[in-house]
């Protein structure tokens, strides 16, 4: 799903677990309790990107200087 355009797409609880998100248009996206473990959003668009609940890890790739936490994302307690 590398450079996908999924702006305001519904993928709340949705499994993207490993998934390359890279340099996508997630932007208003509901993104809301998704699986988002070991993705790679490196590049991708998150303005307005709904992440409460979002469950990421170690392995999780963010853009730079975004902050997981701050938008709602929850770390998983001992995952790498």
């Amino acid at each position: 799903m590398r450079g996908a355009d999924l702006g305001a797409a519904f993928l709340s609880e949705a499994n993207l677990s490993r998934a390359d998100l890279s340099r996508a248009n997630l932007a208003g996206a509901d993104l809301s309790d998704a699986n988002l473990c070991g993705a790679d959003l490196r590049d991708a668009n998150l303005i307005g990107a709904d992440l409460s609940g979002a469950r990421y890890d170690g392995r999780t790739v963010w853009p730079e200087d975004f902050n997981p936490q701050a938008a709602g994302a929850v770390k998983i307690v001992g995952a790498p």
